[in-house]
């Protein structure tokens, strides 16, 4: 038991490190000796879960795409009720997002009955920094690490509205934990306004979000919405940890 804490442990220091490290610097996260990170992580590339790359450095492997694929369709599944309630709430199109590296995917939708709505396919990969679930998902983190994801992809411009230096991108962040929600005012696309939420203490790190035109999508509408939206990630959050400490 305690390799396999260990081995999770190492999969989870390289993925915050954006997907690849050295055994030194794995060495220094963990605080385990290096013949037992070489021996865990000799393991590892042996069963495709981690792969060495010609610099001599580790990445996580393929093996553990199918593993994501997976449990992102068992969270979608999980998460449409609440995404359901929303819409029926709200009647605009409900999201799930989480970051993934330096981007968003999104993972599971329900989408708005209105005959002019928004659609974002699932899978569908997004820079953090225009987009309101981005804004809500790098804003949990601490702000020297949003800002380096940020700096990594370069802030380039979706719309005229796009926050593109990282000092504007601080300030925006400073407004999301201030006011407990995010919004995509027009930055992601022309004419949509996204308002989204955090999902605090839940198992991962993740976002929820409304999205629709901005004339349906008025500030008064995001006043209005956004508690409803909060109390629907702390539902989320509650029943993702009640499904993830569930006996199997």
């Amino acid at each position: 038991m305690q390799s396999l804490d260990r081995a999770f442990t190492l999969l989870e220091i390289m993925a915050e490190a954006g997907g690849e490290t050295s055994l030194s610097e794995l060495a220094h996260s963990s605080g385990l000796p290096l013949p037992t990170i070489h021996r865990i992580v000799r393991s590892l590339v042996g069963n495709g879960y981690v792969r060495q790359l010609p610099s001599r450095r580790y990445a996580l492997g393929p093996r553990l795409i199918g593993l994501g694929e997976s449990a992102s369709r068992l969270l979608g599944a999980w998460a449409r009720p609440h995404l359901a309630h929303l819409v029926d709430e709200l009647g605009e199109t409900a999201n799930l997002a989480m970051l993934d590296g330096d981007q968003v995917v999104y993972v599971a939708q329900v989408p708005s009955a209105h005959a002019m709505r928004m659609f974002t396919e699932v899978g569908r990969r997004v820079l953090p920094h225009s987009a309101g679930v981005g804004k809500a998902l790098l804003a949990q983190l601490p702000e020297d690490e949003a800002l380096a994801v940020v700096r990594r992809t370069g802030m380039p411009a979706a719309t005229d509205r796009t926050i593109t230096t990282p000092e504007a991108f601080a300030a925006e962040l400073a407004r999301v934990r201030s006011r407990g929600y995010a919004v995509d005012d027009g930055e992601q696309e022309v004419g949509v306004r996204c308002l989204a939420v955090p999902i605090l203490g839940g198992p991962a790190m993740m976002a929820v979000s409304i999205s629709g035109p901005e004339s349906r999508m008025t500030w008064d509408f995001v006043a209005k919405a956004a508690p409803v939206v909060r109390q629907a990630a702390r539902d989320l959050a509650d029943d993702l940890n009640n499904q993830a400490a569930r006996p199997r």
